[in-house]
């Protein structure tokens, strides 16, 4: 049982290394069971195919970023303060990463979206579930500042998406320009579209 547990995991976690390395679409199987080091028929064993394997490192990459993400959120600072600590762990976790193999990996949901979106509709529909939960735990937090009166949108679940998507943007320029300064300004950023009052 020990073995058939961990080759699961040794394939969840070549094919993460190898998606965020190269992208979907240029893996094969093989080369995924290869990297994991167990056979092709333990792929299918656990496996129905790559886009199911896609959706599983989708799924475990969004239980911990959740996670990572509650304990941000959800914490005992004031709720702008928590948008900022967002960002700041954002950063250092893209810089860590670039550390480790030279380049900006970039995020996992927004490099599959640009590369799937149009090709495979489970893998879509997932991700779009994923965006839409992350702006509900953003914009519970924009909520809670306007209700302190530290910022003055109105729309708090408009403002979240945008929030939302400036972070993704600014992901994907680091990941571009392969520097993780271009995630600088996302704090000076946010606060302006939020309208922030306070200091």
């Amino acid at each position: 049982m020990g073995r058939t547990s961990d080759a699961k995991e040794k394939i969840l976690a070549a094919a993460r290394s190898l998606i965020e390395a190269r992208g979907y679409s240029a893996l094969g199987v093989a080369e995924i069971c290869t990297a994991a080091g167990v056979p092709k028929g333990s792929f299918y064993h656990f496996f129905d195919s790559k886009e199911s394997l896609a959706l599983a490192v989708v799924d475990e990459h969004w239980a911990a970023q959740k996670r990572d993400w509650t304990r941000v959120l959800e914490g005992d600072a004031a709720p702008l303060d928590r948008l900022r600590q967002l960002f700041e762990q954002t950063e250092a976790a893209q810089h860590t990463a670039q550390q480790g193999c030279g380049t900006v990996s970039g995020c996992l949901f927004g490099n599959l979206t640009l590369e799937l979106s149009n090709q495979t509709e489970a893998v879509r529909a997932r991700l779009q579930e994923i965006f839409e939960a992350q702006i509900d735990m953003v914009e519970s937090v924009v909520a809670e500042a306007r209700e302190r009166g530290d910022a003055t949108v109105t729309d708090t679940r408009e403002a979240a998406r945008a929030v939302v998507a400036q972070l993704e943007g600014q992901v994907l320029f680091a990941k571009l320009y392969n520097n993780t300064g271009r995630l600088s300004p996302l704090w000076q950023n946010c606060r302006a579209l939020l309208g922030a009052t306070a200091a």
